[in-house]
């Protein structure tokens, strides 16, 4: 048993190395940025965003809405129209 474990153990190591280290592009070592910034509360605006009671009401209002449509037992196959391929 022990041998299938540590024969296993240098298996488990392999995902990690096959990742890149670091953002692989500017655009997502701007959006990391962003990400760190948020998670520590560095950017949080001085102003709180409030709504007003009618804002509130009609949110609510959208929100209980979107359970009156009936969800389907099946969904037909054919609806979604046709994919051509290149």
């Amino acid at each position: 048993m022990k041998l299938i474990i540590l024969c296993c153990l240098p298996l488990l190591s392999l995902p990690a190395l096959a990742l890149d280290a670091g953002p692989s592009s500017p655009q997502q070592q701007e959006t990391e940025g962003w990400l760190v910034l948020q998670s520590r509360n560095q950017a949080a605006s001085n102003i709180p965003q409030t709504a007003t009671a009618a804002e509130r009401e009609r949110a609510m209002a959208r929100f209980l809405k979107s359970f009156e449509y009936p969800i389907p037992e099946f969904y037909e196959q054919d609806t979604g129209g046709t994919l051509e391929g290149n």
